[in-house]
């Protein structure tokens, strides 16, 4: 090998590795973010380290707009670790069975009204309600805040169908939370505003 061609090789390496902290400050924060909404924060800090390391061996894939591509290849990589944590929880099963552990204190967000959460709650409990496609879509449009055609990539479908989608699942998350209004007699709207719809 001549002197040309490890500098070359050197040049390539330099080049790829200046991709790759470009692409990881582009995308660890929001991955990381869509991570934490989505599983325990140890369980998202290690898939945020798969999630860059296929980043590294794929790096010549990745499209300009690599944000809907890492949140792909993210939720594939914490589908990876559920299925290995659903693994693990059935080979302890029997001895839950067994031996169950004392009740644990309700760590359902959704429980809490305390301190002005009784709003957040209500929505955590609508989008449980809904189909697990509808509560997806809407959490990667408001708490991943993506695009049309951001959500498209990620979901591998249309941006037309996206929009659609969004559309209906806000529709449907509209209606749980106006189920739940008349289910504890909260008003959620002021009846003579304006605004009221």
């Amino acid at each position: 090998m001549t002197d040309t061609d490890t500098d070359t090789d050197t040049d390539t390496g330099a080049e790829r590795e200046k991709r790759m902290r470009n692409l990881v400050e582009l995308v660890v924060d929001p991955v990381r973010r869509y991570l934490h909404r989505r599983t325990d924060a140890a369980t998202a800090d290690d898939v945020v380290g798969d999630t860059l390391l296929v980043c590294w061996r794929r790096l010549d894939e990745v499209p300009d707009d690599v944000l809907p591509w890492a949140i792909v290849v993210a939720r594939q990589c914490l589908s990876n670790a559920q299925r290995a944590e659903r693994r693990r929880t059935r080979l302890i099963g029997r001895i839950i069975a067994i031996d169950p552990p004392p009740d644990a204190a309700d760590e359902n967000p959704a429980a809490s009204t305390i301190d002005g959460t009784g709003e957040a709650a209500r929505v955590t409990t609508a989008l449980a309600c809904l189909r697990r496609n509808d509560a997806e879509i809407l959490r990667l449009w408001a708490w991943d805040e993506l695009t049309s055609p951001q959500l498209a990539v990620v979901l591998g479908i249309s941006a037309n169908a996206a929009a659609i989608r969004l559309h209906r699942a806000k529709a449907r998350l509209k209606q749980e939370l106006l189920k739940s209004a008349n289910a504890t007699g909260h008003i959620t709207y002021d009846e003579g505003s304006d605004d009221a719809r």
